[in-house]
């Protein structure tokens, strides 16, 4: 495991942990068929290699327009989502990663835990276009995701929707 990147790390240094971090992903995932277990084995390596990610996780897409919790670390997490609400719903909703420096300046936000100040949230889209899972990150610091974040996420999520498919087949229209 990678040593925890702190707040104040620059661009490059996040994009450089970020591609080492994704490569052990993809050896750790290599020939992994289960999605539960592909989830959990995401949150534990991202939530312990950055020092900003205060909660990591995944919210799976498990009726139509409804977000159920799955594998996390950090406190307790919203159990269910819908569509409609926060920015995992806008993120599910809108099939775009929301990038949000102060979560009291978003409408919609939901405030699972008081402490989060900043959050990240990339839609996880199959091939077919339906979105099986968000994944979330929230921290306890401003401002504290940068498009090098997003898009170091969004090419994760990418694979996983690639990988995993079969999963959540619901969608917007269901």
């Amino acid at each position: 495991m990678l040593d925890p990147l702190p707040l104040e790390s620059s661009d490059a240094e996040r994009a450089a942990h970020y591609e080492e971090l994704l490569r052990t992903i993809d050896a750790i995932l290599d020939g992994e068929d289960d999605w539960v277990s592909a989830m959990a084995s995401v949150v534990c390596e991202l939530h312990h290699s950055f020092g900003y990610y205060h909660w990591t996780g995944f919210y799976r897409v498990v009726a139509p327009r409804l977000l159920k919790v799955g594998p996390y670390q950090g406190g307790h997490g919203c159990l269910t989502i819908t569509f409609d609400r926060g920015v995992c719903g806008a993120a599910a909703r809108t099939r775009k990663t929301q990038l949000v420096a102060d979560v009291r300046a978003f409408a919609e936000h939901i405030a699972c835990a008081s402490s989060t100040q900043s959050e990240v949230v990339v839609p996880v889209i199959a091939p077919g276009g339906h979105v099986i899972a968000v994944f979330d990150v929230d921290s306890d610091d401003l401002s504290a995701f940068r498009a090098v974040d997003a898009k170091a996420l969004e090419k994760l999520c990418k694979t996983l929707g690639e990988r995993f498919e079969r999963e959540g087949r619901f969608s917007l229209a269901s």
